[in-house]
């Protein structure tokens, strides 16, 4: 099976580079999943985990917030404000945000801790 070239980056930083079978995101016109040979693509990220499914049979997951997403000739560039490997997030801190983020009645913060913690937990 062909692959994919997958970038994952930043504002701030590189998150993520290597070869995949698939990956699933959430746009502004809801989840799409990108496979090799998939029609070339420019999309608006919505705040959401993202799934990487690895050549090697491996899953990354990564939560994402904002951003765009660009496909052609089988590379796929995710460009995100914020993103974190589901392995880099405090579970515990993230739901202390979320609880923090509901008694301050902050919709923002309270969608990003939800994002957070469900590219950690592997919800979606």
């Amino acid at each position: 099976m062909a692959d994919l070239h997958v970038e994952l980056v930043a504002a701030d930083r590189s998150v993520w580079s290597g070869e995949a079978t698939m990956v699933i995101a959430r746009t502004t016109s809801g989840d799409i999943g990108i496979m090799p040979g998939h029609e070339p693509l420019l999309g608006v990220l919505q705040s959401g985990p993202v799934t990487i499914r690895v050549s090697d049979g491996g899953t990354v997951v990564a939560a994402v917030h904002g951003g765009f997403i660009s496909f052609s000739d089988d590379k796929l560039s995710i460009l995100a404000e914020i993103a974190e490997l589901a392995d880099e997030i405090d579970v515990a801190r993230a739901e202390r945000a979320l609880e923090r983020s509901k008694s301050e009645a902050d919709a923002g913060a309270e969608r990003r801790a939800e994002v957070r913690l469900a590219a950690a937990t592997g919800a979606r």
